[in-house]
């Protein structure tokens, strides 16, 4: 699905805190729900980046801090 530049969108984001944009117009795909952010391709793109600042999904984060928290006994 190709979104254009003027294209409302939003933001949706799934249970391991991962981001993309959506169509506002489309119902949300499985597994996702809105994060709050609506406007244009470029502003949602822009509020990603700003606020999706570790990659990682959160699964693999909560092994990770919990392999360093078993380390560090």
């Amino acid at each position: 699905m190709l979104i254009e530049n003027e294209d409302p969108c939003k933001v949706v984001v799934n249970h391991e805190e991962q981001y993309s944009i959506w169509p506002q117009a489309r119902e949300n795909p499985p597994g996702w729900h809105d994060a709050g952010k609506e406007g244009t391709k470029g502003e949602c793109l822009s509020w990603i980046d700003e606020h999706w600042t570790d990659m990682r999904p959160l699964s693999l984060r909560r092994f990770q801090e919990s392999a360093e928290r078993a380390a560090a006994k």
